[in-house]
């Protein structure tokens, strides 16, 4: 039995007993680090001889899997699993595991970190502190404001946990609603539309999929407040990035805090912009979150050794 890791360097810093476990269940383990992509080339020369794949942000498509001869199992090292082909692996036979929720606090956390830092122009007033620059600003409250959350699953539900304490008045939209959530923690499911035009903070948690993909176009963006922010902690192709850029310049909207891009690192400017506060994909990476998913991990290579069914299998059904 031969595990395949292809994860960024620094999840094994984070949890260094994740790969002694492996190597406890496997013959052989293999470490990856694709914290700077790989080649299509260089992919389908090292999943050859693999059962288990274990992958954070790699591309797993059609042709990967069928490189793959003695492919087995494909694990998602988080939540999103839209870089891998599920409706092939599954004709395949070849079974898809994530990690849904588990890294859900450490986003939502780092949800609200972008929040406040866009909102107070942090990362531009510690930049001036280090040049010995001194200089009087003025921001914004999210105290009582109105956080509109796209995407009401685990991460939208702590997103609206957070933000009741700040004493904000949250409304919601996605398919996905949690009514008693929503009533505990005071959340209004309302219309995409509604959403855009009331918020003063628009947060974006929902799950990349083909319907939704570059949802948030000119017309979403033109529905906004010039003193709104939007911050999106999912993926990046959730937004037309030329339209936000567009918004960004022409100054409709206040300022956009990101944490993904449609192509990772990003390729335009998006990131680079005065009213952006960027981080790169940082957002499901704690030591806490890291931990969870790892151990999800190895019990599940375990149950799949011993022919035990497996813990939240992603199949097409889950998709649509």
């Amino acid at each position: 039995m031969k595990i395949l890791f292809m994860i960024r360097d620094p999840f094994v810093d984070a949890y260094p007993k994740l790969i002694e476990d492996a190597k406890a269940l496997a013959d052989e383990v293999k470490v990856l680090y694709t914290d700077n992509g790989i080649s299509i080339e260089s992919l389908i020369k090292e999943v050859k001889d693999v059962d288990i794949i274990v992958v954070a942000i790699v591309k797993i498509d059609r042709e990967v899997i069928d490189a793959a001869s003695k492919l087995k199992y494909i694990i998602k090292f988080g939540a999103g699993y839209d870089n891998i082909d599920v409706e092939y692996a599954y004709e395949k036979g070849i079974p898809v595991t994530n990690a849904p929720g588990y890294n859900a606090e450490a986003v939502a956390d780092h949800a609200f970190g972008l929040m406040l830092s866009a909102a107070r122009d942090i990362p531009r007033k510690n930049k001036e502190m280090k040049s010995n620059h001194w200089e009087l600003s003025v921001g914004h409250e999210i105290y009582k404001k109105r956080l509109g959350i796209v995407g009401f699953g685990s991460i939208g539900k702590a997103i609206a946990k957070r933000a009741a304490g700040f004493n904000m008045k949250t409304i919601a939209f996605g398919n996905y609603k949690d009514y008693e959530a929503a009533k505990k923690w005071n959340v209004t499911f309302v219309s995409k539309e509604e959403l855009f035009q009331a918020s003063d903070y628009i947060i974006i948690s929902t799950s990349l999929t083909d319907q939704n993909r570059q949802m948030v176009n000119k017309e979403l963006l033109n529905r906004m407040k010039p003193t709104a922010f939007i911050i999106n902690i999912s993926r990046g192709a959730l937004i037309n990035e030329e339209d936000l850029i567009d918004a960004l310049k022409q100054h409709k909207i206040k300022g956009a805090a990101l944490d993904v891009f449609e192509t990772e690192p990003p390729n335009n400017e998006l990131a680079i912009l005065p009213n952006v506060v960027a981080t790169s994909h940082i957002g499901g990476s704690t030591y806490e979150s890291i931990q969870r998913i790892g151990n999800l991990t190895i019990q599940n290579i375990s149950r799949l050794l011993e022919n035990e069914p497996l813990e939240f299998v992603v199949t097409p059904a889950l998709i649509k």
